[in-house]
């Protein structure tokens, strides 16, 4: 007899991790798409089918029925889109949610520190938010902190009150000086400051008007690994912000992955040497005299949750043009990104005139979410005008307590 051929010994499996919620959860998406995807195309696969059968039907079928069912589908064309239009979206909506959950996964791998260092930790251990508000500020700029603090920044314990029943967290961001490794007379005076206000977010830095964009990057990193929040703002520091109309426009948009809001704007690319805001990358935008894509301006803008965690993950390798508005606007231009064009993000604040565009929108019963001077990039001499502004311009001061986050 013919010996049986031994099967060969296999090592015994490793055994596995189990899955995660998150795994679980995206499995879940993937077999609910399958379905929908299948039971769409099933109406197409089956029309060779039966004409196959009609061919080689035997005899009593009625086969002038058949035919007329056949040619009911071919002639169908509506119920065919409908099916494909279908599919087409299920298969969107399973893009979607892989994408978010492969967001959710690198941000978690961030924090825990595979990603890079200056992560915190899980999320679970972060504290939530609705929004966070960071305002760019200087170390030269304490008149206009002080202005802020009088008019639309909440002090003290109204501060602290805000972040817990509203969650809504308003910060100066700043780094620190280049001298001597952050510990010369402008750090000294900052600390103090700090200590006296508890109001600042400080990044690992070195502060300068060139280095914006990368000052904007660690930002969005730092407040993503600090709180966990929906929406993670910047705005300058003289420019009128109302607390509660910013949070009332991105509640809305709070069931919605992917958000970019703000003023888009589409400005010309500068090539000439020695202007403001000259770009010396300016043929990376096409021939000279070409404009920028479109962006939201830089004084005021927000991004949902899933974008600031993507910058915040990619700091590394996301490109820093000469203006900090285009930088952000071109880390995101080529994701899945709604641009909200919000243009009471940016009511006019005339320096000449005395009744300014936010204060005529104020009286219409349109309350703007932030005012400021274009000619001036900002409120013109904002340490002396801010309260006047403020006064004509500002929403009521139970409006945030009203907004539900």
């Amino acid at each position: 007899m013919m010996a049986q051929p031994q099967l060969e010994k296999k090592a015994p499996a490793r055994a596995r991790p189990p899955l995660t919620g998150k795994v679980v959860a995206a499995l879940c998406v993937a077999s609910f798409a399958v379905g929908l995807l299948l039971s769409g195309w099933m109406p197409l696969l089956s029309a060779p089918i039966s004409s196959r059968v009609n061919k080689t039907s035997a005899p009593g079928c009625d086969d002038n029925r058949v035919s007329k069912g056949l040619a009911g589908e071919r002639h169908d064309p509506k119920g065919i889109i409908s099916e494909v239009s279908r599919t087409h979206h299920a298969i969107q909506s399973l893009d979607k949610a892989v994408s978010s959950l492969e967001m959710e996964l690198a941000v978690e791998r961030a924090r825990s520190g595979d990603a890079g260092a200056g992560a915190a930790g899980s999320s679970k251990d972060l504290q939530k938010a609705f929004v966070v508000i960071g305002i760019n500020t200087a170390f030269s700029s304490k008149k206009r902190r002080d202005s802020l603090r009088e008019t639309w920044v909440p002090s003290g314990e109204k501060l602290r009150r805000l972040e817990k029943e509203k969650g809504i967290v308003v910060r100066f961001v700043i780094g620190r000086s280049g001298t001597a490794e952050g510990g010369g007379a402008a750090d000294r005076a900052l600390d103090a400051e700090e200590a006296e206000n508890k109001d600042f977010l400080r990044l690992d830095h070195v502060e300068g008007y060139h280095e914006l964009s990368s000052k904007t990057r660690i930002y969005f990193a730092t407040a993503v690994a600090t709180w966990d929040a929906d929406f993670y703002v910047k705005v300058d520091d003289d420019v009128h912000l109302n607390l509660g109309m910013l949070a009332t426009r991105l509640a809305k948009y709070r069931a919605r992955p992917r958000v970019y809001v703000g003023c888009m704007k589409s400005g010309p690319v500068l090539s000439q040497r020695g202007v403001k805001y000259h770009e010396p990358e300016y043929w990376k935008f096409g021939d000279v005299g070409n404009k920028y894509f479109r962006h939201a301006t830089g004084q005021i803008y927000a991004v949902s949750k899933d974008l600031a965690a993507y910058i915040s993950v990619n700091q590394p390798i996301l490109h820093r043009f000469a203006n900090e508005d285009v930088s952000v606007g071109a880390w995101l231009i080529g994701l899945e990104v709604e641009h909200v064009d919000d243009r009471s993000m940016c009511c006019a604040t005339p320096p000449a005139v005395r009744f300014a565009d936010c204060e005529w929108k104020k009286r219409a019963g349109n309350v703007c979410v932030a005012s400021f001077d274009w000619s001036c990039s900002g409120v013109c001499r904002s340490v002396d005008r801010m309260k006047l502004i403020h006064d004509a311009c500002g929403e009521d001061q139970a409006a945030v307590w009203g907004v539900a986050t």
